[in-house]
């Protein structure tokens, strides 16, 4: 799909900040505008932007699931290219608005086209710039990663991160065991079946303490949230974090020396 896709180079981001990311990590969003800023390019900011209906969709709640979606639509029928740091949102947008118009040819065209600009940050960067160094640097940091489900088997993100955040001077990349396996959180799939989603969360809380990493990323805050509510139930002192603010905090280390 990606070589069909309309390149993103030389226009203006808007950016999709996401539900979780403006109610909870809203510094997660300034980070990708830092970056994004850093490479001169503009990004803009839809401010009619809600979900993008993919709790809805998950249930099986269509009609509720078109409504956002048209609001989406409505929000970024301007667009030129479409940013969101989350590989879930990114895949709900891309594999499925489609298939939710299918039998409505009055926004299915809306649909494709905003399937065809819209990128995961990291993929935005590396796939769709070419870009893997920011220029950056840390002290001495070792990193291991989480692959987020939906951004690993729905959009082929795992090689985008580890190149990002490879060219950083200072870090070195490890991997952390069952770095694909999934944290158990799946949107409401952790409200519907609490014991299953808990045991795979104690699963991947003893990966992270297993992986001799000083920091561990991922790409979606979704299973941000639900990895570090474990290991703050557990009183771990590891942490997980965006790669984004990774990335900035990696780019304000290097512009203040």
């Amino acid at each position: 799909m990606t070589e069909l896709r309309p390149s993103p180079r030389y226009k203006p981001v808007s950016l999709f900040v996401t539900c979780i990311i403006d109610m909870i990590y809203p510094q997660t969003g300034v980070s990708v505008v830092e970056i994004l800023d850093s490479l001169d390019i503009e990004v803009r900011f839809p401010l009619a932007q809600t979900c993008c209906g993919q709790p809805a969709f998950n249930t099986g709640s269509h009609q509720d699931a078109r409504a956002a979606a048209r609001q989406f639509l409505t929000a970024f029928a301007d667009a030129e290219v479409i940013v969101t740091p989350s590989g879930s949102c990114a895949s709900m947008v891309r594999h499925y608005y489609p298939e939710l118009f299918q039998d409505d040819p009055e926004w299915y065209d809306q649909a494709v086209q905003a399937a065809s600009i819209t990128w995961e940050f990291t993929e935005y960067l590396v796939d769709g710039l070419g870009i893997t160094d920011l220029n950056t640097a840390l002290p001495p940091t070792r990193v291991a990663f989480h692959d987020a489900c939906h951004g690993l088997r729905m959009m082929g993100l795992k090689d985008q991160s580890r190149q990002l955040v490879g060219h950083v001077d200072g870090v070195t990349t490890v991997e952390m065991p069952g770095a694909d396996q999934c944290c158990g959180f799946g949107g409401l799939f952790a409200v519907k079946m609490p014991e299953i989603s808990g045991a795979m969360l104690k699963d991947k809380v003893a990966q992270v303490e297993a992986v001799e990493a000083d920091v561990i990323l991922t790409g979606d805050a979704s299973c941000l949230t639900q990895i570090n509510g474990g290991l703050s139930r557990n009183n771990k002192s590891q942490r997980i974090v965006h790669i984004a603010d990774f990335l900035a905090g990696a780019l304000r280390n290097k512009n203040t020396k």
